[in-house]
């Protein structure tokens, strides 16, 4: 079978390409087709052909043939020296040149498994020591198989494969699991892992450190220019990349400055500092040069950007179309250069010319909320776009062009669906507990009544021996209509334990997070949705003072709205920017509402706050 590219093999990474979104046109191509052979020869397939008439007909071959194509080798302290020289160098020097009080981001890029973060992990823990290292580092560790993100984030490993793993740090770092043996969890916390593909995903920014070891050198060329063009944008000035003892960065040498060739570790020194900017159209007449130009990372940046985007010159000639816009509207590069309306975009969702022409007049932005539209091919559901004209600016007072973005809020449309709809279930709730409540107060005065007859029955026993078998039929009587109102006071506490036990299951089936609290600001609910969000369970923190817990965000901020609550007093929707317990970057939206827990009172007892997560 032939290894050298072939139509038909290209014909068919386009099938794998359409069909389920995986564009390998990047990879080497030697590499690329042994994988692919390796996975034709488990099938007894011939052929390019044929195997995607295979895939055609078993679509769970796919799933086989990405983990196949997905080349996860790694392991702890992996090529020793190079991980002696980050210990012994390159940490010191990241911490020499920032302050004790900075954070310290690392990306580790292709982590498989996981084995590689913690390797760093443990590292950075004996330079900064454990209370510090929680406090400043943060690793994110990537990569693109889901399978193997999944084991990282278990951080459960057999013995065999902490055989390179120093006696001393395993016992430091590591507890015995039921399997084998697991990663601190105090100490994982610190490492965020998730999924990026290189090729496609834009970078993690602001990072120290970025480890990307025998990752380039399944990507062609110009694929690598690209990533180690992103690469460098990651990176803070005078940061470290680490790649693998393979890859010789021979197209990034004008990006990074050889720290330890032999280790393959590269520094950026900052010298080269691209211009970002839109990008535009050619003059008609504009020279190709025969050499070679730098790539431009702002160029890359609008081209990878999550947002569609689409600029438009002062001719209305369509100047950029950015990845994101040619995936959505069905655009191609070729229509760059063609007047807008020309173009379909132009007038679905929306008419944009109109639009257009009134920021050219009034040199400013203008927004369109909550915009309907339903893909091409109208297979797809309809989505929500939110749609904004702004002006670009040129040189003094003119204008050079505008651009128009295209934000799907079709998620956070539906998340505000739910928060209504779970609102009412709630109310809901809160009216059929508070009627509950009130048939059990009148159970409890008739059970009152009752035993004060039984009393006076007993009393007219003891007086009068007489009476004795009269008093006795009468006690029967009693007894027999007191069982029976008992067995209406078991039905009642039935009743009473099944609605405790709905509004138990409305709470943890409630998206957001609900936290409960007294006058006193003590804890009095909190929810699964709250657990999963902050980590901390209902028993550690119900009787607790919600002022003095550590949850990632501003609860200080709290306290003024949760009074006006308890003040009668109607409270604003708060948003605050935190994290959730993983350290993700997350946008709380809250809303606040009374606790009337005694009908009679027109004194709220407590808060109810409602709690729904963004992240960022």
């Amino acid at each position: 079978m032939s290894t050298g590219p072939d139509p038909e093999f290209e014909q068919l990474l386009e099938y794998v390409r359409d069909t389920r979104g995986f564009d390998y046109a990047g990879y080497r191509r030697p590499t690329l087709m042994r994988r692919f052979e390796k996975r034709m020869q488990s099938v007894h397939v011939d052929g390019w052909g044929a195997y995607r008439s295979f895939l055609e007909g078993h679509p769970d071959e796919f799933n086989e043939l990405f983990n196949t194509i997905l080349i996860n080798v790694t392991g702890f302290f992996r090529d020793r020296e190079t991980w002696d020289v980050v210990a012994a160098d390159v940490i010191p020097k990241l911490l020499e040149a920032r302050d004790e009080e900075m954070p310290l981001r690392v990306w580790s890029a292709g982590c498989a498994s996981g084995e590689e973060p913690y390797t760093l992990a443990m590292l950075l823990a004996e330079a900064l020591g454990e209370e510090e290292f929680r406090r400043r580092v943060k690793i994110y560790a990537t990569d693109i198989d889901e399978e193997a993100l999944a084991e990282a984030r278990e951080a459960n490993y057999p013995a065999k494969a902490l055989q390179a793993v120093p006696p001393g740090l395993r016992a430091r770092y590591f507890v015995e699991a039921n399997h084998g043996w697991a990663f601190r969890n105090d100490l994982r916390r610190s490492v965020i892992f998730g999924r990026n593909d290189l090729h496609r995903d834009p970078p993690i920014s602001r990072v120290d450190l970025l480890l990307s070891r025998n990752t380039l050198m399944y990507f062609g060329t110009d694929v690598q220019a690209r990533i180690l063009a992103n690469y460098y944008f990651a990176l803070n000035r005078g940061g470290f990349l680490v790649v693998g003892k393979a890859e010789a960065l021979q197209s990034g040498r004008r990006f990074f400055v050889p720290y330890d060739l032999k280790r393959r570790i590269f520094v950026k020194d900052g010298s080269l500092e691209p211009a970002f900017r839109v990008p535009r159209l050619p003059a008609p007449m504009e020279p190709i040069s025969e050499e070679r130009e730098a790539p431009d990372l702002g160029e890359m940046a609008f081209e990878h950007a999550p947002i569609a985007q689409i600029v438009v010159d002062e001719q209305n000639r369509v100047a950029s179309l950015n990845q994101a816009a040619r995936s959505m509207f069905g655009l191609k590069l070729k229509d760059i250069g063609r007047r807008l309306q020309d173009l379909e975009v132009s007038y679905r969702p929306l008419e944009l010319r109109s639009l257009i022409d009134e920021v050219r007049a009034h040199r400013h932005a203008v927004a369109r909320k909550d915009v309907r539209w339903t893909p091409p091919g109208g297979a797809d559901e309809p989505r929500s776009l939110d749609v904004q004209v702004a002006p670009l600016s040129g040189p003094g007072e003119s204008m050079a062009g505008v651009t128009v973005s295209f934000v799907d809020a079709t998620l956070h449309r539906a998340l505000e669906e739910d928060l209504e709809r779970s609102r009412r279930e709630l109310e809901t709730a809160y009216e059929e507990l508070q009627s509950t409540v009130e048939e059990l107060e009148t159970t409890n005065e008739e059970l009152q009544s009752t035993n004060e007859e039984l009393e006076t029955t007993n009393e007219e026993l003891q007086s009068t021996n007489e009476e004795l078998e009269t008093m006795n039929e009468e006690l029967q009587s009693t007894n027999e209509e007191l069982e029976t109102m008992n067995d209406e006071l078991r039905d009642r506490t039935d009743e009473t334990l099944r609605a405790n036990s709905f509004l138990a299951s409305v709470l943890s089936s409630i998206q957001q997070a609900v936290v409960v609290v007294d006058r006193g600001l003590q804890i009095v609910a909190w929810n699964r949705r709250a657990k999963e969000l902050w980590g901390l369970r209902d028993d550690e923190v119900e009787g607790e003072h919600l002022l003095n817990l550590d949850i990632g965000i501003a609860v200080s901020r709290l306290r003024d709205p949760i009074r006006a609550v308890l003040a009668g007093e109607r409270a604003d929707t708060l948003v605050l920017e935190g994290h959730d317990r993983r350290g993700k970057p997350t946008v709380f939206t809250i809303s606040f509402a009374p606790l009337q827990a005694r009908p009679e009172s027109d004194e709220a007892d407590g808060a109810i706050l409602l709690v729904a997560a963004d992240h960022a």
